[in-house]
């Protein structure tokens, strides 16, 4: 049984069981709620950086890759190594030239002023240390980049107050399913 904990005591089988379970509800609410007018509100552009922050199974990574074209690039994150396992499976069978994923707790790697884009949808409420986050997607945000917000666990005032306090943010808007903030 011991052999079943992976580091810091979390059960293996249960975390695989918890990654497929969530793989799979996002793939029906991908269906029932398509992605493409979330990412619409976000104003993606070709030639855009993007950056999915806490990607999970890759739900925008081929569109995003549409969107920004073949000058463009998307990053996707998670902390879950199933999860980019499978992000990774999704660009290779695309093809796709202008994406990639990597596993991240917090540091993209990414340079400072590099990205359009940052989304960071359904995993805000998760963050361990969001905080560290915050400044993280700061630092690779260009100037004038903007964080779209969806987390369908915090209303408008939570999610605002959460992502402002620290200076790093200014509330921007709210579209029919997220939430944009401008970098300050």
């Amino acid at each position: 049984m011991a052999e079943r904990k992976a580091l810091g005591g979390t059960d293996i089988l249960g975390s695989i069981l918890h990654f497929y379970l969530h793989m799979w509800f996002f793939k029906i609410r991908d269906l029932l709620i398509p992605r493409g007018p979330i990412l619409e509100y976000a104003g993606i552009r070709p030639g855009f950086h993007v950056v999915d922050y806490g990607c999970g199974p890759g739900s925008y990574v081929l569109l995003l890759s549409q969107m920004v074209g073949g000058k463009g690039r998307v990053y996707a994150f998670d902390i879950e190594p199933l999860a980019i396992k499978n992000v990774k499976g999704l660009i290779s069978r695309a093809g796709l030239v202008n994406a990639e994923a990597a596993c991240s707790d917090c540091r993209t790697g990414l340079p400072d002023n590099s990205v359009d884009m940052v989304l960071l949808y359904d995993v805000f409420h998760a963050l361990k240390e969001p905080d560290k986050v915050l400044r993280e997607l700061h630092r690779i945000l260009k100037p004038e980049g903007a964080l779209s917000l969806q987390d369908h666990r915090m209303g408008i005032k939570k999610a605002i107050n959460n992502l402002t306090k620290a200076g790093y943010f200014r509330f921007s808007g709210k579209g029919k399913r997220a939430y944009r903030f401008l970098r300050t």
